[in-house]
């Protein structure tokens, strides 16, 4: 299988001051909000001023399941790739014995996360490349 390492997500403590953090001191560029009531989460989307690298910036409600306690450090939410054909690359997941942890759909896309030998949450997403 073939994947693109695209963006990594992590969650945070306060949206706001986060976005400010890595727009106005870094220089990153605001690409957008979503809300996904799925996750009963937020997520903000950001960019290197070169266009190379993003950062998912991910807040969850106090209800979401993906609301955790906030340890400094372990803030990583997820990696994610992207991969020509999503349920090929879930077969091969469970195939070479990754556990897939959760499949998320929305009206706009569907994604899903493999746990890592270090429990660290891979998303993958389909990609048009």
């Amino acid at each position: 299988m073939e994947a693109v390492f695209t963006y990594v997500g992590i969650r945070v403590k306060n949206m706001k001051k986060s976005i400010d953090f890595y727009t106005k001191f870094l220089g990153m560029k605001d690409k957008g909000h979503t809300r996904i009531e799925t996750t009963k989460g937020d997520v903000e989307f950001l960019e290197s001023s070169d266009g190379k690298f993003g950062i998912e910036l991910n807040h969850y409600d106090t209800d979401s399941p993906f609301n955790t306690k906030y340890v400094v450090g372990e803030g990583l939410d997820h990696l994610a790739f992207g991969v020509k054909d999503l349920d090929a690359a879930l077969r091969e997941a469970k195939k070479l014995g990754y556990r897939a942890l959760k499949e998320i759909r929305t009206e706009k896309s569907r994604w899903a996360y493999v746990e890592d030998p270090n429990g660290i949450w891979i998303e993958l997403f389909k990609t048009s490349q």
